[in-house]
This record gives structure tokens, sequence and C-alpha cells, in this order.
């Protein structure tokens, strides 16, 4: 279970992060990019960012490689606006729950019309 600071600092980092984002990075690749949760390490040194972006999967990939390519830049522009000891290492992992979401609402329709096939 997170500490209380760490769900703070997390909410921190996706909250810089998406500044940064919107504001800074001007690489195409990542416009549109949502981040949805950090997990975080409990020393803080490691945060596992979770992302979601729109689109098919060349545009996913093209989101991700845009991401790791900036990571380092992500990194030290955090480091900038977090007043933290240590900036961790970032990680950027494509969140599919939002696909997920989509996929069972769109079923979950299809059983309302009758539309599903068993």
């Amino acid at each position: 279970m997170a500490s209380v600071r760490t769900r703070r600092i997390a909410r921190e980092v996706i909250s810089a992060l998406a500044g940064i984002v919107d504001q800074e990075l001007r690489d195409p690749r990542v416009r549109g990019v949502t981040f949805t949760a950090v997990d975080m390490s409990p020393d803080l040194k490691h945060a596992r960012v979770f992302y979601s972006t729109r689109g098919d999967e060349k545009q996913q990939l093209e989101c991700s490689r845009g991401l790791d390519a900036a990571s380092g830049y992500l990194r030290r522009e955090l480091g900038r606006k977090l007043a933290l000891r240590f900036t961790p290492d970032l990680l950027f992992t494509l969140d599919g729950s939002l696909e997920r979401a989509d996929r069972i609402q769109r079923l979950l329709s299809g059983a309302d019309t009758g539309e599903l096939k068993r």
C-alpha cells in the first residue's frame, strides 16, 4: 500500500507531466496523450507512468516512441518543477483500460439491442 506522500507525489508527477507535454513538448507524436496514473516506487526513484492515447495501433506505437525519446527531457523538466531530492526515472506504459472499457460498453450496447452473438 502506497503512503500518503507517495500518492501525493504521484498526483504531482501526473499534473507536471501533463503541463510539460501540453505546453513545452513539440513532438507531434505525443499530441493528445493523457496520463492516467503513476505508480511510484517506495523510494520515489522510479515512476511507471501510465498513459492513454486515441488512434490505431500505429499511432499508439508512435506515441510510445515519442514518449521514450522525450523521457530525458521530461525527467529534467519534472525535476525543475518538483522539489524532490531525487527526480524519478520515468517508464511509460500504455494503459489499455480505456480501450477495454470502450469495448465492454460496445458489447453491453449490443446486448441491449439484441445484437450480441454467442
